[in-house]
């Protein structure tokens, strides 16, 4: 493995992500970028599918563990960072991903889903892979693929993991912050030895593969602990953590807590500079981080926040040199997409990707304590796996208004239904729209001046919306 880069003072320059670094090229085996990203999706893609079983034969780590040793085995050449989770796992993945890169490191993120673009997923130095490299990798995996058959094909997110190893590896990344995609145990970025693994706050999301029950979710989740390596999580449910301690002392990887043997705290606050925030305090045995703002908005973002700095305390403690006044600065780098993100200005327009009912209930605190308003209306649609009925329990405590709707993905659960639920449950009225254009419409017609809409529920739902407003934000691909 690759140790960590031992600063001497001199700023490390950031490095592009472009092919300069990449090996030679292999022989072209698609005609155009195009036709190279169709080959792609035309894989199994999990993500789009209703009712996948999570086992050994849908989640085979053999499988990637065989396509990475057609390709040299990349993911062995460099550091990795390992984040798994229900909710935040983006979020902490991204600061951390920040404050590396602020104190000179080159640092790659693999992240999921994406909003609009495919790129968005694997980054160097917050800078998307470019139509180039993917083009370039690709080419170069495609024999690979070719030679492992039709009897048992890499899936697509395979494939994804497996091209952000290689691009982290060509382009020599210091470390790669790595969030699984599903679960933990089978999932396809479970094949690292990473430097230290994060546990994010866990909740009650995709049943139908991880379980019915916090604790089962739990077992899966921490299927990424590795012997040896430390391990940091949050204040969980008590079946939760039970299960966490458990599967942590049965690899001997050392497991800290945030608020318990890890000194962490957070305060909501507002000031004239920078209005509504949250700054957190964590101190250890190596490092002190007192006041920090937490560039995201809400509790739960300060709470991913100390999750980030107690796994870069880990890492300082491995070899890494950390200056916790440029993590600071790091931090405050942080712009998340689709995480209470105002989109439009007139008539006020957030989205957010939440997408269980933790998340939801998370959003709606958040939205009451950072974003002023009369009246809120909310425009939701989700996918067919999700606990529908524990995230519209939720949804109507903080909605004055809910209109329903649908993304376009296949796994998206009709508006009637989601209606008809929703009055079932909380005994209110609501809207349906079957496209998002016609739900804008709805919420235009009834939004005042200082009126919130927003835009929640399904990352397909929210990267529409993101498109149809900042079409000139978004990069060229896909």
């Amino acid at each position: 493995m690759v140790g960590p880069v031992r600063t001497t003072g001199k700023k490390r320059t950031k490095k592009s992500s472009s092919s300069k670094t990449a090996k030679v090229e292999t022989k072209k085996a698609f005609r155009s970028y195009r036709e190279a990203v169709d080959y792609l999706f035309a894989r199994t893609d999990y993500e789009k599918q209703a009712n996948v079983r999570y086992n050994a034969n849908t989640f085979d780590l053999k499988r990637m563990e065989k396509l990475l040793s057609l390709l040299g085995n990349p993911h062995k050449k460099i550091d990795t960072a390992h984040i798994a989770g229900t909710k935040g796992k983006g979020s902490t993945a991204t600061m951390l991903g920040k404050m590396l890169e602020a104190n000179g490191y080159k640092v790659g993120l693999y992240t999921s889903p994406h909003l609009v673009n495919l790129h968005e997923r694997i980054a160097v130095n917050s800078e998307m892979i470019s139509e180039r490299d993917m083009y370039r990798l690709l080419n170069r995996i495609h024999a690979p693929l070719e030679k492992m058959g039709k009897d048992d094909p890499p899936t697509f997110f395979e494939i994804m993991t497996a091209l952000a190893f290689l691009h982290f590896a060509d382009v020599k990344v210091d470390i790669g912050v790595i969030e699984t995609g599903l679960g933990g145990r089978l999932d396809s970025t479970n094949v690292i030895k990473p430097k230290v693994v994060g546990i994010t706050s866990l909740s009650i999301d995709h049943q139908s593969q991880l379980g019915q029950t916090i604790d089962s979710i739990a077992k899966e989740k921490a299927g990424i602990f590795k012997r040896g390596v430390p391990a940091v999580t949050v204040q969980q449910e008590a079946k939760a953590m039970k299960v966490l301690k458990s599967e942590a002392e049965a690899v001997n990887a050392p497991l800290s807590i945030t608020g318990s043997d890890i000194d962490f705290s957070h305060r909501f606050e507002t000031s004239r500079e920078d209005g509504p925030h949250t700054r957190v305090c964590l101190t250890t045995p190596t490092s002190r981080f007192e006041h920090v703002r937490v560039p995201l908005h809400g509790k739960h973002q300060a709470i991913n926040c100390g999750l980030a700095l107690a796994m870069l305390d880990k890492l300082k403690s491995s070899g890494y040199q950390i200056d916790n006044e440029k993590a600071a600065h790091g931090l405050g780098q942080v712009s998340l997409p689709g995480r209470m993100e105002m989109i439009c200005d007139d008539p006020r327009i957030m989205i957010d990707a939440a997408h269980n009912a933790a998340s939801i209930n998370a959003l709606i605190y958040a939205v009451g304590q950072n974003i002023p308003y009369d009246s809120m209306i909310v425009i939701f649609g989700c996918n067919k796996d999700k606990d529908i009925h524990g995230i519209l329990s939720m949804l109507q405590y903080g909605a004055d208004k809910v209109i329903f709707t649908r993304s376009n993905s296949p796994k998206a659960m009709l508006p009637q239904d989601l209606a008809d639920l929703y009055t079932e449950i909380c005994g209110k009225m609501c809207q349906t729209a079957l496209t998002l254009g016609e739900a804008l419409q709805l919420a235009k017609a009834a939004v005042c001046k200082e009126d919130l809409i927003l835009i929640t529920g399904s990352f397909y739902l929210i990267g529409q919306a993101k498109l149809r407003f900042q079409p000139n934000r978004v990069a060229p691909g896909i």
